[in-house]
């Protein structure tokens, strides 16, 4: 939400409920609306992308589709939470704000283990850079 030049703050109050009352509302600078729908609205595809590759690899691995498919939603959906805190699941040791994503992934990466090998594998073929390069070019 920006609230405009001749807009009260009880407009912006107002805005706050009634958008509040269907999802988490943001602020932000009308400046910045053109990155903020590029994320918000291109920012679902490649959920659905990685939930798809979570899959895939699933059912790659002798899962059936439908199983692979249901552990990769629901493993997005938790991961969600450690990251918003929006739930009582409990991944940030019973604190109630949550913690940025690369101290995430360290705290379920384990030395030596598969999941740390799975790190490194998709690095060096996406590269962490490469995909901000890529996100940003497609806000504007």
């Amino acid at each position: 939400m920006s609230l405009g030049t001749t807009a009260t703050e009880e407009d912006g109050a107002l805005v706050a409920k009634l958008f509040g009352s269907v999802g988490k509302m943001f602020k932000a600078d009308e400046k910045m609306f053109d990155a903020v729908t590029g994320l918000s609205g291109s920012g679902p595809a490649y959920i659905f992308l990685a939930i798809e590759a979570l899959a895939d690899g699933g059912v790659a691995a002798g899962l059936p589709r439908e199983l692979a498919l249901g552990l990769a939603s629901q493993t997005v959906k938790k991961t969600e939470l450690c990251v918003s805190m929006a739930g009582s699941w409990s991944c940030n040791n019973g604190e109630k704000k949550g913690k940025h994503p690369g101290v995430l992934k360290d705290d379920v990466t384990s030395p030596g283990g598969t999941t740390i090998a799975g790190v490194h594998e998709l690095r060096k073929v996406l590269g962490a850079a490469t995909m901000v390069s890529k996100t940003d070019n497609l806000f504007f």
